[in-house]
């Protein structure tokens, strides 16, 4: 179905309903005032299970944040909020703009997998993990749920859930903006007007712009082309009353983003060779030389409709979204460590090799990180050590060639859900899903003729970006989904849910790369294809996920809880011919390397348990909770870089273990004053792992051993309807590992290629020791400053105000000898205004 047939559908279909029936009119949603509790003591009321209730009687541990807690820690979207919550932290936009891995108590969404944090706005499941970290409209209520919670929220839910309310319109006029400006030109505007249309029928628009030069600057282009962007995006939303008992909800997005991508340096870690061969991920000076401008565009549309019907005691609700996300960029490479361009085994890619020639000799001394330079003739270190170039990845050389990389997704998904209204002792509910998703995703690396990036997969071998390495396949999927559950309250003090949800994907790859010969190696472009075309493949995943969850209310202060459930991510395919790349050069002498990888991987599924207690102490209120949470065949994202190019693979870890406490409390020192903290440690261990046999005792990648949260908010009078504003947050994250691969040392391509070179040096002078790839511990504070009035605002802030420089995301590539790292945002600061009518 194509985008223009999609939406008229949309709008016809709403048209006729809202012109069907009579109307009624609407009303805004109650908002509650902060955090956690509001000023009165009362709670803010959350939809966590599916229906409204308190956030103090919903047995889970949950943040929530509402419309006046979003406005005073200026929180546009996920990033924002996730590092106010303990035990959750994000990864994005390292890569490209849809690259987003949020990590709940060790529980990670794997890079190139499918995200392991369901997304909800305004009762809708969104698909695709790009969009994870886009503003989704104006935000009134943001819920975030940890554990399993596929059995009510549903596909890929395994670490936890987002819940987004976004602003419905009511029965007046409304609207605002939010503009601000501030280090690096960063600018960023905000807006929306909501209101009625006629009697019953309201509408919501808004839109956002942000724009920034960004911290880094490229030293050899001599530009602000490494984290720069520039994106915008328009929300428009008709809520229409049909009767006494319908209501339709129909909602229309469409976004841009455009900027920089591939975010990284690399690094060395090779002790025998000493000095910055050897190189800890923390103390890497960030700089960026490559000649090659990254770029990154992409594109968003999405459309749907919701439709909510109450029979009186049953309530229907079904809608539909249809989604249509594109994103390519372009970049410099990472092969001229190996010499892939350096030397052709075709004279078709004479003019690759004549370029990579001229430009080292052009920029003979250019200055680069360590241990790099740029000699006289281009070629790798260890056959030239005195007047060879050193080449890192990225360089300023045309010798590492390009890279072109395309990620497009489309999908349909629907629900209808019926659920009970009563207020009996017993409550239920039940649905259907259906989800159809076309994917497309393509790698191609290319010889740089000094003629830039040819945005296209496949360039023939006398070009000017002759294609010289090809990932490029079709994925096709379809879900089916049922689900239900049922609430069962025996006295008003206790509560009893159990839930269960049934999942089928059924998956299909097909393979779109030419059968075509690599003019540089003399092989196929694609290593899959040595006996020939690549075949279709098929696969079926499925799982039964229960959930139980229990409260017991000891008082109006205290209320004991606990649940279980089971998480479910699908399996799916890597870019056909991954194994075959990984075999061919690192499961052989002399590396044997002996890791395991497949063109498909394993369903990811997890089994979860959680107890605790919330409630309040006067003017404390507070959340305490414990978990374990077992983990089969979670899914882990590895990246491998050799003479082939570099390879994006998702693998399986047999079985990891999580354990932890988690605290969260908001304490009312006076009335106005309120200071906040949040304490989450995770013990976890991998207990086997068939891909890489030598990790088990290892911590699970990307989960910070703890996490705490710190914060201060102080709001008083200061004149008539003027109030002073002060909030402070400090995040502390602890040591990270990024890799299965932690304490250990391990044989690279350097350990083969030693031994043969002119250096005659012994193998393991070329292995590289992984201990310095832990990222440490870090803390972050965030300052805030303003004047608010009835309906306007000030403000001046500082983000990062102490400067604290740290590493965003640390990739090692084991077999490579590196790994590569992208850094964390320094200081920022600006201002800020606001008004609302």
């Amino acid at each position: 179905m194509s985008v223009k047939t999609f939406a008229c559908l949309l709008c016809g279909t709403a048209v006729l309903a809202i012109s069907a029936l009579p109307a009624k009119a609407q009303t805004a949603p109650t908002p509650a005032t902060e955090t956690l509790a509001a000023p009165d003591g009362g709670d803010i009321v959350v939809t966590a299970r599916r229906t409204s209730e308190k956030l103090s009687q919903v047995p889970a541990s949950i943040t929530a944040f509402n419309a006046d807690a979003i406005a005073k820690a200026d929180i546009q979207r996920v990033t924002d909020f996730t590092k106010l919550t303990p035990g959750v932290t994000i990864v994005s936009s390292t890569a490209e703009a849809g690259d987003n891995q949020i990590n709940i108590r060790g529980l990670n969404g794997a890079r190139d997998a499918e995200s392991s944090v369901a997304l909800v706005v305004d009762g809708i499941l969104k698909t695709n993990s790009a969009v994870l970290n886009q503003d989704q409209g104006t935000l009134r209520q943001i819920e975030v749920l940890k554990g399993p919670q596929g059995a009510l929220y549903g596909r890929n839910a395994a670490a936890g859930a987002i819940v987004m309310q976004t602003l419905k319109p009511g029965d007046h006029f409304e609207g605002g903006f939010t503009g601000s400006y501030g280090s690096q030109k960063t600018g960023a505007f905000n807006a929306y007007v909501a209101g009625p249309i006629t009697e019953g029928v309201g509408f919501v628009v808004s839109g956002n712009y942000d724009r920034t030069d960004g911290f880094f600057r490229n030293d050899f282009l001599k530009s602000n082309t490494v984290d720069n962007r520039e994106e915008w995006a328009v929300n428009g939303r008709i809520v229409a009353a049909l009767g006494a008992d319908t209501q339709v909800d129909a909602k229309l997005r469409y976004g841009e983003y455009h900027g920089a991508s591939i975010n990284f340096n690399s690094v060395f870690h090779l002790p025998a060779f000493g000095g910055s061969f050897y190189e800890n991920v923390n103390a890497h000076p960030f700089r960026y030389y490559s000649n090659i401008v990254p770029t990154n565009d992409q594109t968003t549309f999405e459309a749907s409709l919701k439709i909510d019907h109450d029979f009186g005691g049953a309530k229907l609700t079904a809608w539909a979204l249809y989604s249509d996300v594109k994103n390519d960029l372009t970049a410099d490479g990472t092969s001229a460590d190996f010499a892939r361009y350096i030397a052709a085994a075709n004279p078709a890619a004479a003019s690759v090799v004549n370029a990579c020639f001229a430009s080292t000799a052009r920029l003979t001394g250019f200055p680069v990180n360590p241990p790099g330079f740029v000699g006289q003739i281009p070629v790798p270190f260890i056959f030239a050590p005195a007047t060879g170039s050193t080449f890192g990845a990225y360089s300023p050389t045309t010798c590492d060639g390009t890279q072109y990389q395309v990620r497009n997704q489309q999908d349909f998904s629907t629900e209808i859900r019926l659920a009970s209204t009563g207020s009996g002792p017993i409550g239920w509910q039940f649905g259907g899903y259906y989800l159809h998703l076309d994917r497309f995703t393509g790698v191609s690396l290319g010889g740089d003729t000094g003629a830039g990036v040819t945005r296209q997969l496949y360039n023939a071998p006398n070009s000017a970006n002759p294609t010289s390495q090809l990932f490029a396949d079709k994925f096709r999927t379809d879900v089916f989904a049922g689900f239900g559950s049922v609430d069962w309250k025996p006295v008003d003090s206790v509560s009893i849910t159990a839930a269960l949800r049934y999942d089928v994907e059924k998956r299909r790859v097909d393979n779109q790369v030419p059968v075509a010969i690599d003019p540089f190696t003399g092989g196929p472009i694609n290593p899959g294809q040595t006996g020939g075309a690549i075949p279709s493949k098929t696969k079926t995943f499925e799982l039964l996920e229960p959930k139980i969850s229990a409260r017991w209310t000891i008082s109006p202060a205290l209320n004991l809880f606990g649940n279980w459930g089971v998480g479910f991510k699908s399996g799916g395919f890597n870019n056909q011919g991954s194994a075959a790349i990984v075999n061919q050069n690192f499961n052989v002498a002399p590396i044997n390397a002996g890791v395991l990888i497949t063109d498909d991987f394993r369903k990811e599924r997890s089994s979860a348990y959680e107890v605790g207690f919330k409630g309040k102490v006067g003017p404390l209120t507070y959340n305490v909770a414990g978990y374990y949470t077992q983990v089969r065949d979670m899914q882990f994202f590895e990246f491998f870089v050799g003479s082939f190019g570099l390879l994006r693979v998702v693998s399986n870890i047999d079985r990891v273990d999580l354990k932890g406490v988690e605290v969260n409390g908001d304490l009312k020192l006076v009335p106005g004053w309120t200071v906040f903290g949040g304490f989450n440690y995770t013990d976890s261990e991998i207990k086997k792992n068939r891909s890489r046999p030598d990790t088990v005792g290892n911590k699970s990648p990307y989960t910070p051993d703890y996490t705490i949260n710190l914060g201060s908010q102080q709001e008083f009078r200061v004149a008539n309807n003027i109030n002073l504003l002060f909030r402070a947050n400090y995040r502390v994250t602890g040591p990270t590992w990024f890799h299965t691969v932690q304490n250990q040392t391990k044989a690279t391509i350097f350990s083969a290629l030693l031994p043969i070179s002119a250096l005659a040096l012994p193998a393991f002078v070329g292995n590289a020791d992984y201990s310095v790839t832990r990222r440490e511990a870090f803390g972050v504070l965030d300052l805030r400053l303003g004047l608010e009035g009835h309906s306007w605002k000030a403000a001046v802030f500082a983000n990062n105000a102490l400067d604290r420089r740290y590493v965003n995301e640390v990739i090692p590539a084991i077999e490579f000898g590196g790994s590569f790292n992208s850094p964390g945002a320094p200081r920022a600061y600006g201002f800020e205004i606001g008004y609302k009518f």
